[in-house]
């Protein structure tokens, strides 16, 4: 598995939001973007996902051009998005929105392992299993949103803002998780997070983006001792 972004530049309407962004992502690993609000990090999200297609450069996975393939071919090719703000559906129950999540899959008894699994990372979504998405906390809903996006079997899982509006222990809960899918499931993550400091404990690799440019990349460790960094993001 491999992602690459080459120059990208995507607008909504005539604001220029990514001024031509390069980045890359190999299997099995956790890559990071940092940066400040309003900076593209969403963008690039969306850009990869198809929802705002770049107008230049070109995005490629495994080889292939996507920028041009509308989202639910890009779906189909095992991208999926974990979107801020979580965007479970709150009148279905647990368990139909984790169907949902398996709904281009014909596998049976994988998706009966893959939720076996879900059970198993998250005990409280067994027990909530038929309640409706929207009674769950803000916590359970984002453990039931990262869970539905597994059940798409990705091949790249996509996360912005995981953090977003959660408590401190939940948030540790839920980074450790991430970890252990990424682990476990060998699935590729490309983690967006305001909270670079957790972002930058579980990375491999970590790109810097300020006003819509990539302006720092290295390893997640390197990146965690850079001067600069800590100032502007680690509150150091």
């Amino acid at each position: 598995m491999n992602l690459q972004i080459k120059n990208i530049h995507s607008y909504y309407g005539n604001i220029q939001a990514l001024k031509g962004v390069s980045l890359e992502l190999t299997a099995g690993e956790i890559v990071t973007l940092i940066g400040g609000n309003g900076a593209g990090k969403t963008t690039t999200l969306m850009s990869i996902s198809g929802l705002v297609p770049p107008k230049r450069g070109e995005i490629r996975f495994n080889d292939k051009p996507i920028h041009k393939l509308s989202p639910d071919k890009i779906v189909s090719q095992g991208i999926i998005q974990v979107p801020e703000g979580r965007r479970i559906f709150p009148d279905f129950s647990v368990q139909e929105n984790l169907d949902m999540g398996a709904y281009l899959r014909n596998d049976k008894p994988q998706i009966k392992t893959d939720l076996d699994y879900i059970f198993e990372l998250f005990p409280i979504l067994k027990e909530r299993r038929y309640q409706s998405g929207g009674t769950l906390s803000g916590g359970e809903q984002q453990m039931l949103a990262i869970s539905r996006a597994l059940m798409a079997n990705p091949k790249l899982l996509l996360l912005d803002e995981p953090s977003l509006g959660l408590a401190p222990l939940i948030i540790q809960q839920i980074f450790k998780i991430i970890k252990k899918i990424n682990k476990e499931q060998k699935t590729t993550i490309f983690l967006v997070e305001q909270n670079a400091n957790l972002a930058l404990q579980i990375a491999n690799r970590g790109y810097v983006m300020e006003n819509g440019l990539i302006t720092m990349e290295d390893k997640a460790a390197r990146l965690l001792d850079n001067e600069a960094v800590k100032r502007a993001y680690l509150g150091i």
